[in-house]
C-alpha cells in the first residue's frame, strides 16, 4: 500500500493543469520546478515524521559501534590505553555511516514508484523531470541529515562537546548525504528491480566504507590498500568531519590525516571533493531519468 504522502504527491502531480505554450513564461515553469521540488521534499519529511520507530532504531547502530565495540576492544587489549581515543577517531565514520542507508531508501522509493505506477503519472506531468529527481535527492539528503543530527546528540560519549561548530559538521553531513542521494538515484533510474538495486548498493558502498579510513588512520598505508584509500571519496568526507569536529580529546596515534604526496588537502577541499561527486552523479542521474518513460 502506498502511504499518505505518496498519495498526497499523487494527487497534486497528476491534478495539475497541462501548461500552456502561448501562455506560459519562463518564471511560470520556474514556480511549477519549485513547486514540484517542494512536494517531493515534503513527500519524504511526512516518510521520515511517520517512521518513528525507525528514527528511534537509527541510533541503534552508531551505539552498539561506541559502546558495545568500543568496550570490546578495551577489554582484549588491542587499543590498549587508546581507547577514548580510539572511540573519538571513530564517531565520524560512525556518523558518515547512519547517513548511508536513509539517504540510499529514497532510491528503493523511485523503484518502487516505478512498479507501483507513480513513477509514470509523475512523469507526465508539466514540470522539468530534473525537478521531480532534485526535490528527491534534497528529501533523502535531509532525511541522512536528521539521522546525523541524532547521532551528534550523543557525541559527548565520544568525546565530542556541544559546540557551534556541530553546525558546521551538520553541514557537511548534508553534503555527504546528498553524494549518497545521488549515486542511489543514479542506481535506481538504472536498475528495475528492488532486489537487485539492494543487492548493487550494497555491494558498492560496503567497500568504499571499509576503504575509506573510517576504521583506521588513511595515512601511512603500505602498497595497494593506501592507493586503493587515497581514491576513496568517502576517505575525504569522513576526514574532513573528523577535522572539523569539536573537542579537546588527543587522539594520539590515531590523529593522522589524509596526505597526497606528503601534502594534506584542506577541508573545504575535502568537502569540495564530495560535493563534486553528488554533482557528476545527479547529472548523471538527471540524463538518464530524462529519458525515463
Amino acid at each position: 500500500m502506498t502511504d499518505t504522502g505518496t498519495v498526497r504527491a499523487r494527487a497534486r502531480l497528476t491534478t495539475s493543469t497541462p501548461a500552456r505554450p502561448s501562455r506560459t513564461g519562463p518564471r511560470a515553469s520556474s514556480r511549477r520546478n519549485l513547486r514540484a521540488v517542494r512536494m517531493l521534499w515534503h513527500r519524504e519529511m511526512i516518510r521520515l515524521s511517520r517512521n518513528k520507530i525507525q528514527l528511534v532504531m537509527g541510533l541503534v547502530t552508531p551505539l552498539m559501534f561506541l559502546l558495545v565495540l568500543g568496550t570490546g576492544l578495551d577489554t582484549s587489549g588491542v587499543v590498549g590505553e587508546g581507547y577514548d581515543e580510539y572511540r573519538s577517531f571513530l564517531f565520524p565514520g560512525i556518523l558518515v555511516m547512519t547517513t548511508q542507508a536513509p539517504a540510499i531508501s529514497v532510491g528503493v522509493s523511485v523503484v518502487w514508484d516505478r512498479q507501483v505506477g507513480f513513477l509514470r503519472q509523475a512523469l507526465v506531468a508539466p514540470v522539468r523531470r530534473s525537478s521531480l529527481l532534485f526535490g528527491l535527492c534534497v528529501g533523502g539528503a535531509t532525511t541522512g541529515a536528521v539521522y546525523g543530527l541524532m547521532v551528534l546528540i550523543i557525541g559527548p560519549l565520544a568525546g565530542v562537546p556541544y559546540h557551534p561548530m556541530l553546525l558546521v559538521v551538520l553541514a557537511e553531513v548534508f553534503v555527504v548525504a546528498l553524494a549518497f542521494t545521488t549515486i542511489g538515484m543514479l542506481a535506481a533510474v538504472t536498475i528495475k528491480s528492488i532486489q537487485t538495486f539492494q543487492v548493487v548498493v550494497s555491494l558498492a558502498l560496503m567497500p568504499l566504507m571499509f576503504l575509506s579510513g573510517a576504521m583506521f588512520p588513511p595515512g601511512g598505508l603500505p602498497g595497494w590498500l593506501g592507493i586503493a584509500v587515497a581514491l576513496n571519496p568517502l576517505t575525504y568526507a569522513i576526514d574532513g568531519i573528523r577535522r572539523t569536529l569539536p573537542g579537546d580529546v588527543d587522539l594520539g596515534g590515531y590523529a593522522e590525516s589524509v596526505q597526497i604526496a606528503g601534502w594534506t588537502p584542506p577541508v573545504a577541499l575535502e568537502m569540495g571533493f564530495v560535493a563534486l561527486l553528488a554533482a557528476t552523479a545527479l547529472t548523471l542521474a538527471a540524463r538518464r531519468f530524462s529519458r525515463a518513460g
